[in-house]
């Protein structure tokens, strides 16, 4: 994986919504005997205005014959749901935009390059698409109460090929639980192999209620292959994927409070016998109670 495509991902991510996770959640245990059970239900309401602050930050380093390459990449946004619709089913139709966004990367032996919306009048070559995505509207969304993807509709060109099928919310489970009860969300993951040909690797988000206090659910997830791998180039396509976290949801508000994934993985041998891949990922969002705040690129624009 380069620098570059380390990059373009975390963009996507941050213009695109397009998180780890494809829709499909279903019930992975048993309904337990005692303890109370919870429902875990979106509750938005027409006209409804969502942000969030969203971080990701990627370390990558990648050693090949000798030599030690790294790249730091941190890309902040403020995330904007308007809720445009919701049926008496709870199916919920959202506009995705994000106000302001705020992006650092540092290579080896290369000057950092940042973009701040909210303070640079131009931003630096490579990032116009960028700019031009900040304080517009991006995607309309149709969801259930539970979260999955019913209907994407992207309004700007750019979208990724496999965006349509992309997990939007994070997935919650079909029926009440207790805690300690999990749920899995598969997600096929295809990698692109030596020739040109392409593999599908199985995987799923494995999500866990471990506790509820004060109206808060407290949720683990962690990212689980099921198609065995023993290839350290596909490993080093998969290592993106391997996260772990915490999500923090409000059973009575109905909204994800806050979100805290992380990762941490090396692959050897993936370019050679003597390379190394080592991948430090983290991405955090945050609920931001209050009035939205229109980007000061935005008014440049007008």
């Amino acid at each position: 994986m380069s620098a570059r495509q380390v990059f373009w991902l975390l963009l996507a991510a941050i213009l695109l919504q397009v998180p780890m996770a494809v829709c499909g959640a279903e019930s992975a245990a048993a309904s337990a005997s005692e303890g109370a059970k919870y429902s875990l239900r979106y509750k938005f309401r027409p006209g409804e205005v969502i942000r969030t602050q969203v971080w990701h930050q990627v370390s990558l380093e990648t050693t090949i014959s000798g030599t030690t390459q790294t790249a730091d990449t941190v890309s902040g946004s403020v995330k904007v749901w308007r809720i445009l619709e919701v049926d008496p089913e709870g199916r919920v139709m959202l506009e995705h935009s994000v106000e302001s966004v705020d992006m650092r990367q540092k290579l080896s032996d290369r000057q950092e390059v940042t973009y701040d919306s909210k303070t640079d009048k131009q931003p630096p070559p490579g990032y116009e698409a960028v700019a031009k995505s900040v304080g517009v509207p991006l995607t309309d969304f149709l969801i259930d109460s539970s979260g999955n993807l019913l209907k994407r509709i992207d309004k700007r060109a750019g979208a990724p090929a496999d965006a349509q099928n992309s997990q939007v919310a994070v997935p919650l489970p079909s029926k009440p639980i207790v805690p300690g009860e999990s749920w899995n969300v598969p997600q096929d993951v295809t990698i692109t192999l030596e020739d040109g040909d392409t593999k599908v690797i199985k995987t799923r988000q494995h999500y866990t209620l471990d506790s509820v206090s004060n109206g808060v659910a407290t949720i683990s997830v962690t990212t689980q292959v099921l198609t065995p791998v023993n290839n350290p180039k596909i490993q080093s396509q998969l290592v993106q994927r391997m996260t772990q976290g915490t999500i923090r949801f409000d059973i009575e508000a109905g909204r994800v409070l806050s979100q805290k994934l992380e990762l941490d993985e090396r692959v050897l041998g993936f370019q050679g016998p003597e390379s190394s891949l080592h991948y430090l990922g983290r991405f955090t969002e945050e609920y931001l109670p209050g009035e939205p705040k229109t980007a000061s690129k935005t008014k440049a624009r007008k």
